[in-house]
C-alpha cells in the first residue's frame, strides 16, 4: 500500500530510469525512492525540509540530494516521465522552483 504523497510502483518504475545512478564517497547512499518520496512530499504538503518526513531520510539528505538533481540537470530530465506519470507532473514542478 503506498502512503498519500509516496510515488506509487508504477511512478517509480518510470522515474527512476531517470536518476543518476553515481553517488559520492563516504557513507552509503540513501534509497532513491525514499528520497524522492521526500522531496516530492514538500511541495505537495508544502512543508519545510525540516518537516518532511522522517521515513523519507534526514532533511539534510533529502535538501542536499534535491540540490545536486537540480544542478546536474536530473529535474530537467524529469519531465519525460511526469508524461507517463500525469499524477506527479503538478508537484515535481514545484519541487524544481523550490529550494
Amino acid at each position: 500500500m503506498v502512503r498519500r504523497h509516496e510515488l506509487s510502483d508504477a511512478e517509480w518504475a518510470v522515474l527512476s530510469r531517470l536518476l543518476p545512478s553515481w553517488g559520492t564517497a563516504g557513507q552509503p547512499r540513501s534509497d532513491d525512492r525514499l528520497v524522492l518520496n521526500g522531496i516530492v512530499s514538500k511541495p505537495r504538503t508544502g512543508s519545510a525540509w525540516r518537516d518532511v518526513p522522517e521515513r523519507c531520510g534526514s532533511w539534510q539528505t533529502l535538501y542536499t540530494r534535491f540540490r545536486r538533481w537540480v544542478l546536474d540537470g536530473t529535474f530537467s530530465r524529469l519531465p519525460r516521465g511526469w508524461a507517463e506519470t500525469s499524477r506527479l507532473s503538478p508537484a515535481l514542478g514545484r519541487a524544481t522552483a523550490t529550494s
